[in-house]
């Protein structure tokens, strides 16, 4: 393992000192290269966001569908049969 890190930090050193861009133009690509790797995870933070708030919205309008149904029906069974359901 001790060897494989100091293969490492003489294969970035070498590359450092070999690359074909100044020092200035390697840190300004990286600064872009970041900046746009941070407004992706933003775009993907803000897409599943909205799938989740999509997803909860549909939930509570299934449960709201749902619960108006059972209500109707409890009202219908107790018209019909003249009695009187307790409520929940």
């Amino acid at each position: 393992m001790k060897s494989f890190l100091v293969g490492l930090g003489v294969g970035i050193g070498l590359g450092v000192l070999f690359a074909p861009m100044s020092g200035e133009e390697t840190r300004g690509r990286l600064s872009d290269t970041a900046n746009d790797l941070a407004d992706s995870a933003r775009d993907t933070v803000e897409q599943g966001r909205d799938r989740m708030q999509r997803g909860v919205s549909a939930i509570r309008n299934a449960t709201d569908r749902v619960s108006s149904t059972v209500a109707n029906t409890v009202s219908s069974a107790t018209r019909a049969t003249g009695t009187e359901a307790s409520k929940i």
